[in-house]
């Protein structure tokens, strides 16, 4: 029933957990409708540079800012997730104005992969005496690619021993994921490895911390802790990795997995307190911020492949059959929906790289006229981009500046601009960029086809569809009709899908998604001249893609080499010397 007792309506809460800040919203059981909202910004971020000296200071009461970490490494708190429950939670129920006691059920989603090394009772590692001041001991945030040394061991043994599992990753597993992590850890601070007992998805702590139950969602293991028919990697696999990371599996990974739509437990006294919900609601099983936009975007079908675009794109999509796809993130039974196969590719920057190139590249005169026109930058320079015919900027660009998850699955690749000249303007740069990402997409599309995937249509969700120049271009390049979803909160209101499931308001995912998933918002179709344009430019991308991508130029993997020796040593922020010495080895080599 999607009513209470007394005919009133019932509600549940979905909270997305993204790369900033996490979002909680209302939604209501019986249509979907979202009545309030709340967010909370994460205190400190995304720590890249050094370790928060309000934290690193903890450790045996020692003060003063801690060591600079080494290129690629990203990192989080695990309280600023917390405090989300403390203040999006609350702040979501005022704002929709109803009464906490009609909530049935709540749902979270996260970025993934996102790894909390923990203690037994869910103690995140940094929160203990002596962590604090050791950055292997905070969260490694999903765009974490310092693991990449560790990753390309992993594929190389996987493809010389011919293990089974790789081809559903398509031939490569991502530094960003839980062995390649995890095996980074073991090396590079075998002390806190020592000292974790879990290595938990941040999906699945968060729950945890709502519930008091650990449950592993099935949606994580098999996309990023390779998991598949029913089990891990082998132990003799992980000894040839290093013969201390044998037991990886069964001494810090493996645990009960909670099939996606099932309560994970039910809300505790604590967590009742931190957000002023009823204890003992249903609590779903952890879920990914891509994949449980798709039900939210009423994608349940095969063929209808959902991108959500903000910092980074993940694409999902559903198909009846398995299928190897080159370059894939993965294909999991289940992933998204019980009885098809799911699967996932994604891109490592596409948000990030706008507004690198915002922060960056556009001189303070283009600020000022934006400022001027009461618009903001990327407003200013869409505007101006727009007015451009294809092809006017003479620019081509690879959209690398975060690495490439997807179809070649290397981190160490770079962005890249090719065609500029004296006359190149800001917004002539800022559409190229833009068009690489669509670029990128098409390149994913392209992959999915050729490998016996049909797609069929194009569903956008996250912050970047409001921008209308960029939905064409991607509409443009696909050559697919493309809609946005209806709603500005997809993995909110798709973990809220989830929750109702959990709460035993609707029978699976589809009956809920029938009733509460979102309407489309706009719909673009492909203009036939510009995609034979854009026909032409992709050829140009696709031989600079494949020329730096695929081996035959291997210059940015030097140039990250070179980078790697010439930083100081992160010998004092925790990590053994060699590290330094192996980057100065690879130059060499």
């Amino acid at each position: 029933m999607d009513v209470t007792a007394d005919g009133s309506d019932s509600y549940v809460i979905g909270v997305d957990y993204g790369t900033l800040s996490g979002r909680a919203v209302v939604v209501r059981v019986r249509d979907g409708k979202e009545l309030g909202s709340g967010v909370f910004e994460y205190p400190h971020a995304v720590v890249t540079d050094a370790l928060p000296a309000d934290l690193a200071g903890l450790a045996d009461g020692a003060g003063g800012a801690s060591a600079r970490l080494p290129g690629e490494w990203a990192l989080q708190v695990p309280n600023d997730y917390r405090e989300v429950l403390r203040r999006a939670v609350p702040a979501a129920i005022a704002d929709a104005g109803i009464d906490p006691a009609a909530v049935v059920g709540i749902a979270t989603d996260f970025t993934a992969c996102t790894m909390v090394p923990v203690k037994g009772d869910g103690t995140p590692l940094n929160e203990l005496p002596g962590f604090a001041n050791r950055p292997h001991a905070y969260v490694k945030l999903w765009r974490h690619h310092a693991a990449q040394p560790q990753a390309d061991r992993i594929n190389a043994l996987a493809a010389e021993l011919g293990e089974n599992w790789l081809p559903r990753y398509g031939g490569l597993i991502s530094s960003e994921w839980e062995f390649a992590k995890g095996l980074q850890l073991l090396e590079e601070d075998p002390e806190a490895y020592a000292a974790m007992d879990h290595w938990v998805e941040a999906a699945d702590w968060i729950v945890w911390q709502l519930c008091g139950n650990y449950v592993r969602n099935a949606c994580t293991a098999g996309y990023k802790g390779i998991y598949q028919d029913g089990r891990y990697p082998s132990e003799e696999f992980l000894s040839a990795l290093n013969p201390d990371f044998k037991d990886f599996v069964s001494a810090k990974l493996a645990h009960t997995i909670g099939r996606l739509g099932d309560a994970a437990g039910y809300l505790t006294a604590e967590a009742a307190a931190w957000t002023g919900l009823p204890e003992g609601i249903a609590v779903a099983v952890g879920n990914v911020d891509a994949h449980v936009t798709a039900p939210a975007a009423k994608a349940v079908e095969p063929g209808q492949l959902v991108a959500i675009m903000g910092t980074s794109t993940c694409h999902v999509m559903n198909g009846a059959e398995l299928r190897e796809v080159p370059g894939m993130c993965g294909v999991v039974d289940g992933g998204i929906v019980d009885g098809l196969w799911g699967y996932e590719a994604g891109q490592s920057g596409v948000g990030d790289i706008f507004g690198w190139f915002t922060n960056n590249g556009v001189p303070p005169e283009y600020h000022q006229a934006a400022d001027a026109a009461g618009l903001g930058i990327h407003e200013y320079l869409t505007e101006l981009a727009s007015r451009q015919a294809i092809g006017e900027h003479g620019l081509i660009a690879l959209d690398w500046h975060s690495g490439n998850r997807s179809v070649l699955v290397d981190h160490e690749l770079s962005g890249v601009v090719v065609g500029q000249t004296l006359a190149t303007r800001p917004e002539d740069t800022y559409r190229a960029l833009l068009e690489a990402t669509a670029f990128g997409t098409r390149t994913i599309v392209d992959a999915f086809r050729n490998s016996g995937v049909p797609v069929r249509e194009f569903i956008v969700a996250g912050g970047l569809l409001k921008n209308k120049l960029l939905m064409q271009i991607y509409a443009d390049i696909t050559g697919l009709p493309l809609s946005t979803i209806g709603s500005t909160q997809g993995p909110a209101l798709g973990s809220a899908i989830h929750a109702a499931v959990a709460a035993g308001h609707y029978a699976d995912i589809r009956a809920a998604a029938a009733a509460m998933g979102s309407e489309p918002g706009s719909i673009y179709i492909p203009i036939p001249e510009n995609v034979a344009a854009y026909e032409k430019l992709f050829q140009e991308y696709r031989t600079l893609h494949d020329y730096f991508g695929r081996g035959t130029n291997s210059v940015m993997h030097r140039l990250k080499a070179i980078q790697r020796a010439a930083r100081p040593s992160f010998a004092a922020a925790g990590a053994p010397q060699q590290n330094a010495d192996s980057a100065a080895e690879e130059v060499s080599a």
